[in-house]
C-alpha cells in the first residue's frame, strides 16, 4: 500500500511538472537578467499583481538579507508594479494575462521558473506582503542560514505565517509607499493557533490567528492556512503541490521534529492588514481569481465593511525573533 501511495505521488509531482511547462507559454519577458545568477546566489521567486506600493520596501528588506536575484511573474498589473520591477538591475520579470485561478494561483508559473532557474540554489518563494523572520536575522543574512542548512544536510526551511496587524481600525493609518509596514503593523496573536498534521503529504496544517477569528468565526476550519515552506534547496524535479503550504516530494514538508524535539524555524511576518486591504479585497472579490470561488475574500469584503479593529488585550506588540522563539512560533534549534 504504501508503495502504491509512493507512486501515486510521484505521478501527481510529475503531472506539476508538465501542468507548470503548459501554463508557462502564457508567460512573456519584460526583463531577462537571469545571466547574472551566480552558482552560490539565493533567489527570490514572486508573483503579484497591482503592489508597486508595496516593492520599494520588500526589495530593500531581502536585499539586506541576502537575496541576490528576483524573478518575478506580473499578473497583469496596471499600477506600474511591471515597468518599476523592469527598472531594477536585480529582477528578473515575466508578465501574463492569464488566469490566476487556472495557474493553481500561480504556482504553475513559479513552479516553472523554479526548475529553468531555481535548480540547486536555495530559493524562497513568498508574496510581497511576506517578510522572513529566522534565527538571528537581525545580524545574519539568509545565505548564513542556507550555508548552515547545507552544513546540516537540511534541503527545507519551514515559517509559520504571522498575520501582523495595527492597533485599531485599519483604515486609521494610511500606508506609504516605501514605509516599513511593521510601523503600522507591529501587533500579534501569540496564540490562538490550531495545529493537525496532513498525513498524505506529511506537512502540518496551522490555523487560526486575527483571520479566523475575525472572519472565520463560525468556520474556523475554512481559515487560511498558516503552515509555509518558502525556502528550498530546489531541484528542478521538485513541485510546489498547493501555494508554499507543501511540495513534492514529501519528505520537503518535514520541517518538524516527530519525535517531540524542535527543528529550526521561522517565521513569515503578514503585512496584509494595512489601509490598502480594503480596495484589494474590493478588487479580487470581483475579479474572483481566488480559491474556493474566492470564499476567502467574501469573507474578507462581509468583515471589511465593519472597519473591523483586530487588537485585543492578548495582542503582542512584535519586538524581535527571540520574542517569536519565546512564545513558541519558531525556533533556533540546534543552530547555535
Amino acid at each position: 500500500m504504501k508503495a502504491v501511495k509512493r507512486y501515486a505521488l510521484r505521478l501527481e509531482r510529475k503531472k506539476y511538472l508538465v501542468r507548470a511547462w503548459r501554463k508557462s507559454r502564457s508567460l512573456r519577458v519584460v526583463a531577462d537578467r537571469t545571466d547574472a545568477i551566480r552558482q552560490q546566489d539565493v533567489l527570490c521567486f514572486c508573483t503579484l499583481r497591482n503592489e508597486k506600493v508595496r516593492l520599494r520596501y520588500f526589495l530593500g528588506y531581502y536585499r539586506d538579507r541576502g537575496i541576490s536575484h528576483f524573478l518575478f511573474v506580473d499578473n497583469d498589473s496596471d499600477d506600474g508594479t511591471r515597468e518599476y520591477l523592469a527598472e531594477q538591475p536585480d529582477c528578473s520579470v515575466w508578465t501574463t494575462s492569464a488566469s490566476y485561478k487556472r495557474s493553481r494561483f500561480g504556482m504553475d508559473w513559479i513552479n516553472r521558473l523554479l526548475r529553468l532557474y531555481g535548480h540547486q540554489h536555495w530559493c524562497l518563494v513568498v508574496d510581497p506582503d511576506e517578510f522572513l523572520v529566522y534565527p538571528f536575522s537581525d545580524t545574519r543574512p539568509i545565505p548564513a542560514l542556507t550555508d548552515w542548512l547545507d552544513a546540516s544536510s537540511i534541503k527545507s526551511f519551514g515559517a509559520m505565517l504571522l498575520d501582523m496587524y495595527p492597533k485599531g481600525p485599519i483604515t486609521a493609518q494610511p500606508y506609504a509607499e516605501g514605509q516599513d509596514p511593521f510601523e503600522i503593523a507591529c501587533w500579534f496573536d501569540p496564540g490562538n493557533y490550531v495545529i493537525r498534521r496532513n498525513w498524505q503529504y506529511g506537512n502540518l496544517w496551522i490555523q487560526g490567528g486575527p483571520r479566523a477569528r475575525s472572519f472565520f468565526t463560525d468556520q474556523p476550519g475554512k481559515a487560511p492556512a498558516l503552515n509555509k515552506v518558502p525556502l528550498v534547496r530546489w531541484d528542478k524535479s521538485y513541485a510546489y503541490a498547493s501555494s508554499t503550504h507543501m511540495l513534492l516530494p514529501r519528505g520537503l514538508n518535514l520541517i518538524y521534529d516527530e519525535w517531540g524535539g524542535e527543528k529550526t524555524s521561522g517565521v513569515l511576518l503578514h503585512a496584509k492588514f494595512l489601509d490598502t486591504f480594503t480596495a484589494k479585497a474590493a478588487e479580487e472579490l470581483e475579479r474572483r481569481e481566488h480559491y474556493a470561488a474566492s470564499a476567502e475574500y467574501k469573507a474578507y469584503h462581509a468583515g471589511l465593511n465593519a472597519n473591523p479593529d483586530f487588537w485585543t488585550k492578548w495582542s503582542e506588540r512584535y519586538i524581535n525573533w527571540r520574542q517569536l522563539e519565546i512564545l513558541g512560533l519558531m525556533s533556533k534549534g540546534n543552530w547555535a
